[in-house]
């Protein structure tokens, strides 16, 4: 008897894990469609921009200023060896 309880405990543990998965994956599904929808319409929306500034190719990063951003100094390789002072 006890073993048909856990037989039945389980199938309706299995059962019902199965309905959760089935659940979450037509959630991420719609999130998903969703996700590239948004995508879709951003671009959409940029190439209107684009085509009503043609001047503009990407809006500034700060209200007020204007020009591209300023590129970042070069990164030069200092060897350890040099740090080390010459005991010599």
């Amino acid at each position: 008897m006890v073993l048909w309880v856990v037989a039945g405990l389980a199938l309706f543990v299995g059962v019902m894990a199965l309905w959760s998965a089935r659940r979450v994956g037509r959630r991420l599904d719609g999130l998903t469609q969703s996700y590239w929808e948004l995508r879709y319409d951003y671009t959409r929306l940029r190439s209107q921009m684009a085509r009503l500034d043609p001047e503009q190719t990407e809006s500034p990063a700060q209200p007020g200023t204007a020009g591209p951003p300023a590129a970042p100094p070069p990164v030069s390789f200092v060897p350890l060896s040099s740090l080390k002072g010459k005991t010599q």
